[in-house]
């Protein structure tokens, strides 16, 4: 259901790199969320590093909108970087896993492993 990966290098260095890798592979970046300063602006600080990048590639993306609208509900696509163990871990749901939770389409699994394909050569790239 998950895939994750460590990487040598800090969060933010990471978050970085995933965006340019992201991009050269069509992928844009719509957000970047600092979890751990959004959560320790509200009150609640964290010590672990966890920064969640929304990115999309357009033309997939009006690929399954086009198949069925209503999973919207699952784009865009969200890499994590993050602190665990000691250790900054890349990771993301895997696309295929989650439209199989919410669609038994033949077409919208194949989109979905070409996206998970590129999501993990992109994280693959940038670790």
């Amino acid at each position: 259901m998950r895939y994750d990966v460590s990487t040598t290098k800090s969060a933010s260095q990471a978050a970085n790199d995933l965006q340019a890798v992201a991009k050269l592979h069509g992928f844009g970046t719509l957000h970047v969320y600092n979890l751990k300063e959004i959560l320790t602006s509200k009150g609640f600080p964290q010590t672990k590093e966890c920064i969640i990048l929304e990115v999309c590639n357009p033309a997939q993306a009006n690929r399954v909108l086009s198949q069925d609208f209503s999973l919207n509900v699952a784009l865009p696509c969200r890499i994590s970087v993050y602190e665990e163990g000691g250790r900054v871990m890349i990771g993301m749901v895997r696309p295929a896993a989650m439209l199989r939770m919410l669609s038994n389409r033949r077409e919208l699994k194949a989109i979905a492993e070409e996206v998970e394909a590129t999501m993990i050569k992109i994280i693959d790239a940038a670790k």
